[in-house]
């Protein structure tokens, strides 16, 4: 009997434990909507990537260029000069490829940019989402737009606007 009583005391306990522990969300795509200094750091980081996306396509029309020059001019080359100009493309084509890896590579320019643009963005709404859930003693705190899906939430439940505030924009 002491066994039945000693269990049933400590799923109580368990349960009103789970019940007491709080829940919110956030919406971290409409917070950094919200913040100018993301906007500003998205339009640059856009600005160069087409800069790149443009360069290598101009060394892209070169190279198609000089194959279309060499198709037409192979039949009145020597062999040894064929084969030069085929190294010669051939290298343009490695320095194409290797332009592209240095800019759009995962350890590439635009990366490393996105980096040092938008990471301390990000890293101040996680802070302040931090602090927030430590305040406020929340046991989770979920994220509306990744990709979990939610199929209902309360708006009191919506921490938002608060991470907003906390980080100095809107009031």
């Amino acid at each position: 009997m002491k066994k039945i009583v000693l269990l049933f005391t400590l799923l109580v306990s368990m349960v009103g434990y789970t019940y007491a522990q709080k829940y919110a969300y956030v919406d971290t795509k409409y917070i950094l909507d919200n913040i100018p200094a993301y906007h500003a750091a998205q339009d640059q980081l856009d600005k160069i990537s087409k800069q790149y996306q443009k360069e290598l396509e101009t060394l892209h029309a070169e190279l198609d260029q000089m194959y279309k020059d060499f198709q037409a001019e192979s039949v009145l080359l020597s062999d040894d000069m064929k084969r030069r100009r085929e190294d010669v493309i051939v290298s343009k084509e490695k320095e194409y490829k290797k332009l592209q890896r240095q800019y759009f590579g995962p350890e590439g320019d635009l990366y490393k940019k996105r980096e040092a643009l938008i990471k301390p963005i990000q890293d101040d709404v996680y802070n302040a989402i931090q602090e927030i859930a430590e305040q406020g003693s929340y046991a989770v705190i979920f994220d509306r737009s990744s990709g979990m899906s939610m199929l209902y939430t309360n708006p009191k439940y919506d921490l938002s606007d608060q991470v907003l505030q906390k980080l100095g924009y809107k009031n």
